[in-house]
């Protein structure tokens, strides 16, 4: 008896280990580092999509009008546009377009002409970065490669320091 309650041990601990926990898949982004085929609807009606993307370092910036973090992001950012001017930056919401085109007034973001903005109305972008706050960026080189990410409000210093290729 005693033999075989310890071959059962044995045998119920090999298969113990045998099993191991399935392996953590990487998000999306992470997988594919490369600008993912975004595509949104601007307040004009028309559809911006990676392919209208200039070769030149990029930020998505996955964000809310109404968010007060996203907010106090832009109007630190916009106190230095200029120092933006080089780089695309492509602003993406899941708010309805009435929020967007108040945004984009309050804002003047129709005279930044680097600045892209449209409605995410696929949601594709949160389920390919894994987003759990916002603001969230994601900067590209000029390739289109992944430089890095941000989630939550970033220095502007640093957002700059990503686009020119320094983590």
């Amino acid at each position: 008896m005693r033999y075989f309650f310890s071959l059962v041990f044995v045998f119920m601990t090999a298969i113990g280990f045998a099993q191991q926990a399935p392996a953590k898949q990487e998000p999306p982004y992470k997988r594919f580092p490369t600008v993912p085929p975004f595509e949104l609807l601007q307040a004009d009606s028309t559809t911006f999509t990676k392919a209208g993307l200039k070769k030149q370092a990029t930020m998505i910036m996955y964000f809310s009008p109404s968010c007060d973090h996203c907010i106090h992001q832009i109007e630190d950012m916009e106190k230095r546009w200029k120092e933006f001017s080089n780089y695309q930056l492509v602003l993406a919401t899941y708010q309805p377009m009435e929020e967007l085109v108040e945004f984009i007034g309050k804002y003047k973001m129709k005279e930044q002409h680097n600045i892209k903005l449209g409605r995410d109305t696929q949601f594709m972008l949160p389920g390919f970065f894994v987003i759990k706050s916002l603001p969230y960026f994601a900067v590209y080189d000029k390739k289109g490669d992944l430089v890095t990410t941000f989630e939550g409000n970033v220095k502007v210093d640093k957002l700059l320091d990503a686009l020119k290729g320094k983590k």
